[in-house]
């Protein structure tokens, strides 16, 4: 919706916190930077507690600010203080393509989340594509418990900024 006054167009502008989730070590930070400062760093950091960084998208004339929530990774995100998610928008829950054990526990996890935060849309992400042939994207492809939305390299970019723009169209939809 544009809204008019005084000869000026202003659009309308909405806040929307989205809460990255995943065990450690997935790739959650990278994807962050990659997406907000189009940067990647190959020494690991390990995020204490929660970390937040902001962007804007313009969506069909809706400037959306998203708030990120880099949440620290735990094996069970029963673990992750309930706080950290109050609020949420939305929910990108990452995986490494090259750890199966990052990606055996999703179903659960995101049982848990659904129970957390209803009705609140969520894409489930493979990170770390680059490290992986074809052919060994295909055979992790058949292990996993759920569908995957995307299959992202936080490192080289690929699909980092569709899988935020596609989150952001479903939490304005």
């Amino acid at each position: 919706m544009l809204l008019f006054g005084h000869n000026k167009l202003f659009m309308q502008t909405i806040s929307k916190k989205v809460i990255l989730i995943g065990n450690f070590g997935v790739g959650k930070t990278s994807l962050t930077r990659q997406f907000v400062f189009q940067k990647f760093a190959d020494e690991y950091l390990t995020t204490l507690g929660v970390k937040i960084d902001k962007k804007v998208l313009i969506i069909n004339e809706i400037q959306a600010n998203l708030i990120i929530w880099d949440i620290a990774g735990e094996v069970s995100q029963t673990k992750v203080p309930k706080s950290y998610y109050l609020g949420a928008n939305g929910i990108i829950y990452v995986f490494d393509l090259t750890r199966p054990s990052t990606f055996k526990h999703i179903t659960e996890d995101l049982d848990y989340i659904k129970q957390v935060l209803p009705n609140v849309p969520y894409i489930i992400v493979g990170n770390k594509k680059d490290l992986l042939t074809e052919e060994q994207l295909q055979d992790t492809i058949a292990q996993l418990p759920l569908p995957c939305e995307y299959f992202t390299s936080a490192k080289t970019g690929e699909k980092v900024e569709e899988m935020f723009y596609d989150l952001t169209q479903k939490m304005i939809s």
